[in-house]
């Protein structure tokens, strides 16, 4: 479909005594619109993940990338790819708890739901790296019905904040899930992808899961060194041409 005009804005999601800092992007046509939360990697809610926020309302969606390290690292946080920036995100990172993330996802699900042009029923998430964790984890609530979960790390040996392994929740996912990785991560084993996929089909859910040859971390990000072209170009056709529209 042609791009539609959008327009941005930074809004506070209420979650109890909490105001989370979130970026909304949304189309500026009348209508209504699936729902669909983005979840940042570990760098904030940055340049790029703005950028996706937006590339995905020119789709027809109204998208909010909510900050997951409001309550750590506070409001505006950012930083860009060097060493010491992965540094301080990844402190950030392991500064979050599941329980939370997910309170704070469903915040930003409901406050969607307050708006006149966003459908009522059938949210989608995406994520990028700590995101693409987080948005399996998101994939268990009741609301989230396509899950797009790129590279994310970790999820068959930890969750946030401790406990069992976020792979260990597969049975508690209600919708689809398409799951991205490079073959070339160094932070995501091919066996660990493997079991990925063994868990999505053992417990029935519907999914795809897709291997980039020759890709690495972070190869949607176009900020990035990492960044492949082919294989972002890939994934976000299936995510726009499969995965979302299933919401509409």
């Amino acid at each position: 479909m042609a791009a539609m005009e959008i327009r941005s804005e930074w809004v506070k999601v209420p979650n109890a005594d909490l105001q989370i800092d979130s970026y909304l992007a949304q189309p500026t046509a009348e209508g209504t619109y699936p729902g669909i939360i983005v979840l940042q990697e570990v760098f904030g809610v940055n340049a790029h993940i703005r950028e996706v926020t937006e590339k995905i309302a020119r789709q027809g969606y109204v998208a909010i990338a909510p900050a997951l390290y409001q309550r750590t690292a506070g409001g505006g946080f950012e930083t860009g790819y060097s060493d010491e920036d992965l540094e301080l995100g990844r402190k950030y990172k392991n500064m979050t708890k599941a329980s939370e993330l997910l309170r704070d996802i469903q915040a930003a699900i409901d406050f969607l739901k307050g708006q006149k042009n966003v459908k009522s029923t059938g949210f989608g998430c995406i994520g990028f790296c700590f995101g693409g964790h987080v948005a399996y984890l998101a994939a268990t609530l009741n609301d989230i019905q396509a899950t797009a979960s790129f590279y994310g790390a970790g999820l068959v040996s930890m969750t946030p904040g401790g406990g069992e392994p976020t792979i260990e929740r597969t049975p508690e996912i209600n919708g689809t899930v398409y799951a991205f990785f490079g073959t070339e991560d160094p932070l995501i084993a091919l066996e660990e992808v493997d079991q990925v996929e063994a868990a999505l089909q053992k417990h029935q859910v519907p999914h795809k899961v897709f291997r980039y040859q020759g890709a690495s971390h972070g190869f949607c990000c176009d900020h990035r060194e990492s960044y492949h072209g082919p294989a972002a170009t890939d994934a976000w056709n299936h995510v726009f041409e499969e995965l979302f529209p299933q919401l509409k």
